[in-house]
């Protein structure tokens, strides 16, 4: 196929995977009118069209589907292939790409990579934090992390961190006001500070157990927010109750700017994982990654101050 073909080929499957002819431009390095004048150019050879252009998104037509099925596969092993040539290098190199959650990136991902990337210089990494979950072959991601019971059951998955409780938390300053619960039902009349979920666009249920007995409770407030740094800082400012990892609120506890409430509801997390398609290749860079990541068993923190 002659070079101009295959160009064109790259654009439309940036395009069609991105969703957006600003993103994918971006990606390839080039104008979006000469990235608009390729895709043209390929329908035009082709005698289909391949997008549906909006003023908002852009989506792939059935024919376009059809081509990115058929061929987005045999760019991905091409892909593979020249990454894998990393191994004759004297060290290894490449980029990787990876959807984390906020709170797995600040305590495990960042943590590890200021290790192994000094040692790397050639190894170049983009952490993007999403508490939706992302589906990392068609987004273009090399892994992700989430908590174990949302890891497919078709993916390869490394546990990189141990479990972890959940603690619900308030600002001395706002109990006065409000009181103390003492049951998980009794949240429903107190100020939750909600955690948004970008996949299903709805709010994180907190979960709890008490001898067996699980429940599920819909927080209710005046704030939500997609990042647990904002939850935190709001709690502290007494504006409502947060739902949070207990590594994130132990100092807080222990100096009393926080409260913990309904202690003896805790529900256990079971911990962060790396999660990889079965079928994709390991290169020396990934590889390197994952064993940087592989949990190792370590002493539990030390827990802070709490009211039942």
């Amino acid at each position: 196929m002659a070079q101009a073909s295959m160009d064109d080929l790259v654009a439309f499957l940036a395009v069609a995977r991105e969703k957006s002819f600003t993103r994918a431009a971006a990606q390839l390095g080039v104008s979006q009118p000469a990235l608009s004048a390729k895709i043209t150019a390929l329908e035009a050879r082709l005698g289909v069209r391949l997008l549906t252009r909006t003023t908002r998104s852009v989506s792939t037509t059935e024919a376009g589907e059809r081509l990115l099925q058929s061929i987005g596969p045999h760019f991905e092993g091409i892909e593979s292939g020249l990454a894998a040539l990393s191994e004759l290098r004297d060290k290894p190199a490449g980029s990787l790409r990876i959807t984390s959650v906020e709170h797995a990136s600040q305590t495990i991902l960042a943590p590890a990579l200021a290790k192994l990337l000094p040692d790397y210089p050639d190894i170049t990494v983009e952490i993007i934090n999403d508490y939706g979950l992302a589906d990392i072959v068609a987004d273009r991601f090399d892994a992700g992390i989430r908590l174990g019971e949302q890891v497919a059951q078709d993916m390869i998955a490394v546990r990189i961190g141990p479990d972890f409780k959940q603690f619900v938390v308030g600002a001395p300053s706002y109990f006065e006001k409000r009181g103390i619960p003492n049951t998980p039902h009794d949240l429903t009349g107190h100020h939750c500070i909600a955690l948004r979920l970008p996949s299903s666009g709805g709010y994180w249920s907190w979960p709890f157990v008490k001898n067996g007995q699980e429940l599920k409770v819909r927080p209710g407030g005046q704030l939500s927010f997609n990042t647990i740094t904002l939850q935190l800082d709001s709690a502290l400012s007494g504006l409502g109750l947060g739902y949070l990892p207990e590594d994130v609120v132990s100092e807080h506890l222990s100096t009393g700017r926080l409260v913990r409430v309904l202690a003896d509801w805790s529900s256990p997390m079971s911990g962060y994982h790396l999660y990889y398609p079965s079928r994709r290749q390991k290169t020396p860079a990934f590889s390197l990654l994952v064993d940087a990541l592989s949990y190792r068993r370590t002493l539990p923190p030390k827990r802070g101050n709490s009211v039942v």
